[in-house]
């Protein structure tokens, strides 16, 4: 090694000892008699210096040469400091100059390489390079190593089995759009990079691999948002032999242990809602939990006053923001105006102002009275001082913007801290969803899904009201991973694709190689895949899951960095037997 020590490890102990370290220069501070250079690596900065008239003139020459990022190795004498720092872990200490040689110069950075940098994020993400020796993204990455070494920790003690599935496998109709790869060897046929490895960890099971694991990059070619981008990582996992409850303890264990090893923190027992009771309750099949602010719905005292708002409503329903009754017209307009944005979709905002003096003030004092208004905050248990916020309208679009509207109130009363962490099973999904433009069901998590034994028969006359067995487990709002079990038979399946709109043949194209597999001895099994890159950043603490990834795509898509996606040449287009119009 070309150093002894790295910059991050000397302390007072080490004083008088002769070291070589090597790294990057941060910054250099000339006092004219006093010469002070930070120099950093992976594991933190340490202080170097040179004295004029006690170090050698020409030391000090080559010191004054460097710039912000040459690479450097540097010998000296370990000394104790005399202005020492607290705030670095070898604040202590300082290197008195030997020797030094510059081992690379740089030109100057485009933004400095601190914690707080002058950067933006296109600029950081062209030179991600360098964007990786700053030290909040390297934590991040250093974040990332430790729940995946810990992951592996947890699900090798339970005798599961790392298994790497194939990655060039065949495009599917349902779920996300695919990521296809044309075949020069099979010119007009196409690959598809893999959504997830889901039937490949089913055929594992029917092979007799009872558990098995895998930490999987996975594709979709979707529209992105701070939480997705086109390639992702999945903590996926299977296993036989098992009931829903095996599931759901192997993998709350692990979320536990994930907490206890990387955050030190030691999380209750996971609690449980199902769907239906997230959806009426919080608007939301992800419900944030850190806060209440339950929905309350209150149909029946509000109807027939001759407000038709409300009487026409398939649904009235609010929630209490506590302690909010002073909220401002200017504020309570912003949150009308929040509720009534297109991708909200709500009418209006009525609210309900409990004043403190025990009387009433609402938006809808018109057609309700003092004591009715007393009625209708009764249902809320609502105290002087709160706000009541209601929103009418059909069912399903009143509670999903009720519950956006939720967790913006829950944001600006500082309810959302990230530093809570609050975890929750959701349990029994529909096994189906309607499609609007396609006007036929989908399968909401996909088509391997196990419906309820108990909801069988109705898949005839009510596809919609049949339960899954599906879980998924949310994190502060977040889903972060989800999972079934799974139809295990070729009848059931068959009988799931008819459903789903598959002709037979359809489905033999598609699925035929795990159809009959079925008919092979397949054991019951389930499983279930966490988006590890989002548990990362609920661990982190970050809203963007792109600072743990060393080298994401931006929101366009786009490696900025490398110029990719980019354009072949017609000679390797000719190659893959495709054409190009112009």
């Amino acid at each position: 090694m070309l150093r002894t020590h790295t910059c991050g490890e000397l302390r007072i102990s080490e004083v008088n000892k002769q070291v070589t370290l090597t790294g990057w220069v941060q910054r250099t501070r000339d006092k004219g008699s006093l010469l002070w250079i930070d120099l950093r690596d992976r594991y933190g900065v340490t202080q170097l210096f040179l004295e004029e008239g006690k170090s050698d003139a020409h030391l000090l020459a080559v010191a004054r040469k460097l710039g912000r990022e040459y690479v450097v190795s540097v010998s000296g004498v370990v000394s104790e400091r005399v202005s020492k720092n607290d705030k670095m872990p070898t604040g202590e200490i300082e290197i008195k100059i030997t020797a030094l040689e510059i081992l690379n110069e740089s030109k100057t950075p485009p933004f400095t390489i601190e914690e707080n940098t002058d950067g933006g994020d296109d600029l950081r993400m062209k030179y991600r390079y360098l964007d990786l020796r700053r030290n909040p993204v390297r934590e991040s990455l250093q974040l990332r190593h430790k729940m995946g070494q810990q992951t592996r920790i947890y699900l090798d003690g339970l005798n599961f089995i790392e298994v790497e599935t194939p990655v060039l496998i065949k495009s599917t109709p349902e779920g996300a759009r695919d990521f296809v790869v044309p075949s020069r060897m099979h010119n007009g046929e196409f690959y598809a990079l893999p959504q997830s490895p889901q039937t490949f960890k089913q055929l594992l099971m029917v092979s007799g691999f009872d558990r098995y694991y895998q930490i999987v990059k996975c594709f979709r070619d979707e529209d992105l948002r701070a939480d997705r981008q086109p390639e992702f990582t999945q903590i996926d996992c299977e296993m036989s032999f098992i009931t829903q409850e095996d599931i759901l303890s192997t993998f709350e264990g692990l979320v536990r242990h994930l907490f206890k090893t990387v955050k030190g923190i030691d999380i209750p027992a996971v609690p449980r809602m199902t769907y239906n009771d997230a959806m009426t309750h919080y608007g939301s099949d992800k419900p944030d939990t850190r806060f209440d602010m339950k929905f309350v719905e209150v149909n029946e005292v509000t109807k027939g006053k001759g407000f038709i708002v409300f009487d026409d409503a398939e649904l009235v329903v609010g929630i209490c923001a506590k302690g909010c009754a002073g909220y401002t017209r200017k504020q309570l307009d912003e949150l009308t105006d929040f509720v009534k944005k297109p991708q909200i979709g709500a009418k209006g905002l009525i609210y309900i102002r409990c004043e403190a003096n025990g009387t009433y003030k609402s938006s809808v004092d018109k057609f309700f009275d003092e004591i009715e208004l007393a009625h209708i905050a009764q249902k809320f248990n609502a105290q002087p001082g709160d706000l009541l916020l209601l929103l009418a309208g059909e069912k399903e679009k009143t509670r999903k913007a009720l519950g956006e509207l939720r967790l913006l109130m829950g944001t600006q009363l500082g309810l959302r801290d990230k530093n809570k962490f609050s975890t929750l099973w959701v349990l029994d999904f529909p096994l189906l969803e309607w499609n609007e433009e396609t006007q036929r069901f989908h399968a909401m998590h996909h088509p391997f899904t196990s419906p309820k034994r108990e909801d069988m028969h109705l898949l005839e006359t009510a596809p919609g009201s049949v339960r899954a067995n599906a879980y998924d487990l949310v994190i502060n709002g977040t889903e972060v991973g989800g999972g079934s079990i799974r139809i295990h038979d070729r009848p059931t399946q068959s009988l799931m694709f008819t459903h789903l709109g598959f002709s037979e043949e359809e489905a033999k194209k598609q699925f035929g190689f795990l159809m009959e597999a079925f008919e092979f001895g397949a054991p019951p099994h389930g499983g279930i895949a966490f988006g590890f890159d989002r548990l990362c950043s609920l661990f982190g603490g970050a809203d963007s899951i792109r600072d743990f990834i060393a080298f994401p795509k931006n929101n366009a898509g786009r490696d900025v960095m490398i110029d990719s996606p980019s354009s072949i040449s017609s000679e390797q287009l000719k190659e893959l037997g495709i054409s190009v119009n112009d």
